[in-house]
């Protein structure tokens, strides 16, 4: 009961929300934390919006979580000087844009390998078959490749620098955390984090490398927060809940590693699979999408929310609706307003049914 009538909110931390005001008034709204993308930034070059994220808090008497996205295994293309229009249809050199080595790898192979007896998933980095598929920014952009290495455009769009990659079936081996996430573990105490956030969970091996690295740092009591955004994560879903604090649904990574279609019912199994281990999970991505340039929510968003909580959601998160969108505030209001009323209808539910009344 308890845990229901305290679904975390969290927002992102980002241009549109780095004025102190704004901060204020998102926790005004009822934002319980926030989060930090190191995919783009450091905690050393973020001094001045935590110490605006802190100060804002504490005038409206909160105690903010705050937790830090770091960058881990995950595929990123590098800085462009300006965005690239992608138009369907194109057909483009890999040099057009700025892929890290390990796509580049992948995408010097033949292209036209015999892929005959395989599937996708027991595809490698070392062997990419031919029409591979290259996911960009959530998958909102779709790459194949195809013979001598060029690229088609599948599915165009706008395409800024630091966005995510994803190629579904190819297992490109990674470390878990890069140089970069280890020195932020190490300041993570100076600037008040309480809980990191892991990116693309492969196995257990991965927390527990997470959690040394806390420990070793002086930062046990930092939560950690395993994100599942890959095949992988999902097959070892069972071994990954005992090693991590909290999972995190992340619908949109997640949602480039399979048919987009077949998205709602892995996160309805990853929700069971958490409530049946006893282990709280988060739902993140794209629930108020609209709210990026609109100050009212559509009515799928509202439901999506609404659902997770009724799911057993112990949190709930946007990013670039707080990070980058134009109404930073209404969307922590529009969430908070979602959540008490998805908890209000769990806990009247729950009294009917104690009155012998079964009707929902």
């Amino acid at each position: 009961m308890d845990r229901i009538r305290n679904v975390k909110i969290y927002g992102t931390l980002g241009p549109a929300c780095s004025d102190p005001g704004m901060l204020k008034r998102m926790f005004e709204e009822g934002m319980d934390g926030i989060r930090l993308n190191l995919s783009h930034t450091s905690l050393a070059e973020s001094g001045d919006l935590i110490d605006a994220l802190f100060s804002a808090a504490s005038a409206c008497g909160v105690r903010p979580e705050f937790m830090i996205d770091m960058q881990g295994p995950e595929l990123r293309i590098g800085r462009l000087d300006e965005p690239l229009q992608l138009n369907e249809g194109d057909v483009i050199s890999p040099d057009s844009i700025p892929f890290p080595q390990a796509v580049r790898d992948c995408l010097n192979k033949d292209c036209g390998s015999d892929k005959a007896g395989r599937t996708a998933r027991d595809a490698s980095a070392k062997d990419v078959p031919g029409g591979q598929d290259i996911l960009l920014d959530d998958g909102k952009i779709l790459l194949r490749a195809g013979s001598g290495g060029r690229l088609r455009v599948m599915r165009g769009g706008r395409l800024q620098g630091r966005k995510s990659i994803a190629l579904p079936g190819c297992g490109i081996e990674a470390p878990a955390m890069t140089a970069a996430d280890r020195e932020n573990i190490l300041n993570a105490k100076k600037y008040g984090v309480t809980a990191v956030m892991q990116p693309f969970v492969r196995s257990k091996e991965d927390l527990i490398e997470v959690r040394g690295a806390l420990d070793e740092a002086g930062c046990s009591d930092v939560r950690i927060f395993a994100k599942i955004e890959n095949m992988a994560g999902m097959e070892k879903l069972g071994e990954l809940i005992p090693y991590c604090d909290e999972i995190v649904i992340a619908r949109g990574d997640l949602g480039s590693a399979m048919e987009l279609w077949e998205l709602p019912a892995a996160q309805k199994r990853i929700a069971a699979a958490c409530r049946g281990a006893g282990r709280d999970f988060m739902v993140v991505t794209q629930m108020l999408d609209s709210m990026m340039h609109r100050q009212v929510p559509t009515r799928a968003e509202v439901s999506d929310i609404f659902n997770a909580v009724l799911d057993g959601a112990a949190s709930v998160m946007v990013t670039g609706e707080t990070a980058a969108g134009e109404y930073p505030d209404l969307v922590i209001r529009c969430m908070a307003k979602t959540v008490r009323e998805a908890c209000q209808y769990i806990l009247n539910s729950m009294n009917d049914e104690s009155m012998g009344d079964g009707s929902l």
